[in-house]
């Protein structure tokens, strides 16, 4: 395999998820509180009520939506 082959192969490995299509479930991503660094996974949270943050009290953001490619690190 040559130069271009793999960085193709890499490239297309880079934008596959493993929850991706199949009838597997997609993750929403995670609440975070970028002040205090808290993060809670979506799938964590009831309802659909946006959680606040445990130190702080702020409303927290949802970071990576379903069929984004980003990473919610």
């Amino acid at each position: 395999m040559g130069l271009l082959g793999t960085l193709k192969d890499a490239f297309v490995a880079s934008t596959e998820s493993p929850n991706r299509g199949g009838g597997k479930t997609e993750t929403r991503g995670s609440y975070w509180c970028h002040d205090c660094a808290e993060r809670i996974p979506a799938a964590d949270v009831a309802g659909e009520t946006t959680p606040t943050c445990p130190e702080c009290g702020d409303e927290m953001d949802l970071e990576r939506s379903p069929g984004s490619t980003g990473c919610a690190c």
